[in-house]
């Protein structure tokens, strides 16, 4: 069920969904934290809100959308209030803030927060340099950003990784779940030797290349290369040295991945690019700080001078199409 409220406010959006639960129960009020969508983009907004309802069937939410109009139009708020089949397990509000309320997302969010809920705020396109002094993100506790959706990301990360505060984490890390898991299930089997050295290929902006890149090095304590390929889509491959041999994690296609080591048969692995959604799910299953991703961040300043990109793969990758700058 989809409810219009043109030209309301928060207090008769706040009075509707009291209507909507007494009158009929449609909303319920198992909710384990607000979920707050700050959209600036727009072209998206229905992709963001579907991802943020299947998270929800996970961890039960109200979400919050805060959709900024034209700055240039007369001061309103246009609501929308989702619930049952249309708002997965949680119960959806859309608002949409023109003129000079447009600058004014937090106070339009305060009134529709859960009492006594954490609060997680998530940008899917562009979002601010320093997500804690941002006036929606000082309300959460976890703040959510995705530098792959960023116009420039390598610089995206770099900028918030200067200006990093417990509680923040971002997309392009959760989209290395997967590799990271692969990696540490493979060093446990014999030999069991020190790593002496690291290559980390990938996308030239892709920034899970960049934290993979970083979590190697602060971690194993090793020189890690970043090798930056023109035309590849996200990353690539990642090798760890050591005395026996190279241990070679390399998806040239996106999809499988190839995992090859001394002394063990090679093994194909199931390595899709993660999508938006199964990394909120992620997400939302924890709300303390994520220490590894602030170390991952740190790991930055330490990785090997003079990345090189490789021509021969640029070029192969160049037949792959177009890019997907969101992938890992």
């Amino acid at each position: 069920m989809i409810i219009d409220l043109p030209s309301t406010t928060t207090s008769q959006v706040n009075r509707k969904l009291v209507e909507l639960r007494e009158r009929g129960g449609a909303v319920a009020l198992g909710r384990v934290l607000t979920l707050v969508i700050v959209d600036d983009d727009g072209e998206h907004l229905e992709e963001h809100i579907d991802a943020a309802n299947e998270a929800s069937r996970e961890h039960p939410c109200r979400v919050i959308v805060i959709a900024r109009g034209s700055r240039t139009a007369a001061a309103r708020i246009d609501g929308q209030i989702r619930i049952g089949g249309d708002a997965g397990a949680s119960e959806v509000i859309v608002l949409r803030l023109y003129g000079p309320l447009a600058a004014q997302g937090q106070s339009a969010v305060v009134p529709l927060l859960l009492p006594d809920a954490p609060i997680v705020t998530w940008w899917p396109s562009a979002g601010p340099k320093a997500p804690a002094e941002d006036p929606i993100g000082q309300l959460a506790q976890r703040r959510i950003t995705d530098s792959a959706a960023e116009r420039n990301p390598i610089r995206a990360l770099t900028t918030r990784r200067k200006a990093y505060t417990p509680g923040d984490t971002d997309l392009a890390w959760t989209r290395l779940t997967n590799w990271r898991a692969q990696l540490v299930a493979a060093l446990d089997l014999p030999p069991y030797e020190a790593i002496t050295g690291a290559t980390v290929t990938g996308e030239a902006d892709s920034p899970s290349t960049e934290l993979l890149a970083g979590w190697l090095a602060e971690y194993l304590k090793i020189p890690v290369k970043r090798i930056k390929v023109a035309g590849a889509q996200g990353m690539v491959s990642v090798s760890l040295e050591r005395r026996s041999g190279v241990v070679e994690l390399h998806r040239p296609d996106g999809k499988v991945g190839t995992l090859s080591q001394p002394g063990q048969p090679t093994r194909r692995i199931a390595l899709h690019r993660r999508n938006t959604k199964d990394c909120l799910i992620e997400e939302l299953r924890r709300l303390d700080f994520d220490e590894v991703y602030e170390a991952s961040l740190h790991g930055l300043d330490k990785l090997a001078p003079g990345s090189a990109k490789s021509e021969s793969k640029a070029k192969n990758g160049a037949k792959n199409g177009k890019k997907a700058k969101a992938s890992a």
